[in-house]
C-alpha cells in the first residue's frame, strides 16, 4: 500500500503499494498487453499532525500590516509539510497542507512479459490511458485537482524540478467516491509516460502531488481518501 507522503518526507505514501502487471500476447500480434497497477495511494489527514487549538488561531490572525507573518505561524499550528499564506480578500492567514505520494514501477517485475520482446534498451510502447478509482473516502474536505508525475527513482519530490507531469486526477468532492475514470493527460504527458516506459529496465517513479487550503471559515481535514491507478499499455519490441 501506497501512503500519502509529504513533500519534507515524501505525496503520498501512506503506505506503499507493490505494483502488480500482467501481460497477454494479443492474437496475431507481437505485441504485449500491459496493466500495470492496481498503485494505491491514501490521503490520511492525521498524518499533518495538525493542533486545532493553534491552526484555529492562525486561520483567525490577521496579515493585513505584515503579509509575510502567515509563513512563519503556520508551523506552530501543523507539524508536518505545511505551509502559510496571506488570504488577500480576508487578509487572514490561510493553511496549505502538502501532500505527495510515490510508487516505483520496475517493468521487469511488474510486467516482466516486456523481457521476452527485446534485449535492446529500448522498446515500443504506446500508452492506452491511466485510470483512477476513489473508494473508500472518508475525507470531509473536497480534494483538489491531484498531479501526476513520472521521474528517475532517486526523485520522490513533486516539487523537484526534474519531474515531469502527466496528467491529472480531477477535483473529488468530500466523502466521495468515484468509479474506474481516466486520468486527463497534460499535452505532452502521454508522450513522457510512454518514454519513461520505453526504456523498460530502468525502473522509474511515479508521484502525485497537491496541496489542500484550509482558510478561516474552512474546517481542518479529518478522515481519508484512497485511491487506486492502473496504467493500460501494450508494447513490442
Amino acid at each position: 500500500m501506497t501512503s500519502f507522503r509529504y513533500w519534507a518526507g515524501a505525496l503520498i505514501p501512506l503506505g506503499v503499494a507493490l505494483l502488480c502487471g500482467c501481460g497477454v500476447i494479443s492474437s496475431g500480434s507481437t505485441d504485449v498487453a500491459l496493466e500495470v497497477g492496481h498503485k494505491h495511494f491514501t490521503i490520511d489527514a492525521s498524518s499533518w499532525q495538525v493542533n486545532q487549538t493553534a491552526a484555529t488561531s492562525f486561520l483567525a490572525m490577521s496579515c493585513e500590516a505584515t503579509p509575510t507573518v502567515c509563513g512563519a505561524a503556520a508551523m506552530e499550528a501543523c507539524a508536518a509539510n505545511c505551509t502559510g499564506s496571506c488570504d488577500v480578500t480576508t487578509h487572514t492567514c490561510d493553511l496549505g497542507l502538502r501532500v505527495g505520494v510515490y510508487s516505483s514501477v520496475d517493468l521487469q517485475m511488474d510486467a516482466p512479459e516486456v523481457t521476452t520482446l527485446s534485449d535492446a534498451p529500448v522498446i515500443r510502447v504506446t500508452v492506452d490511458s491511466v485510470q483512477y478509482a476513489i473508494t473508500p473516502n472518508s475525507l470531509d474536505v473536497d480534494t483538489p485537482p491531484l498531479l501526476v508525475y513520472v521521474a528517475p527513482m532517486s526523485i520522490t519530490d513533486p516539487g523537484d524540478p526534474a519531474v515531469q507531469q502527466i496528467g491529472t486526477i480531477g477535483a473529488i468532492d468530500a466523502m466521495t467516491t468515484v468509479a474506474a475514470t481516466d486520468m486527463q493527460f497534460t499535452p505532452t504527458g502521454k508522450q513522457a509516460l510512454v518514454d519513461i516506459m520505453g526504456t523498460y529496465k530502468t525502473p522509474f517513479n511515479v508521484i502525485v502531488g497537491s496541496t489542500l487550503s484550509v482558510s478561516h471559515d474552512s474546517p481542518v481535514p479529518t478522515g481519508s481518501l484512497e485511491a487506486d491507478v492502473t496504467i493500460f499499455a501494450h508494447a513490442g519490441p
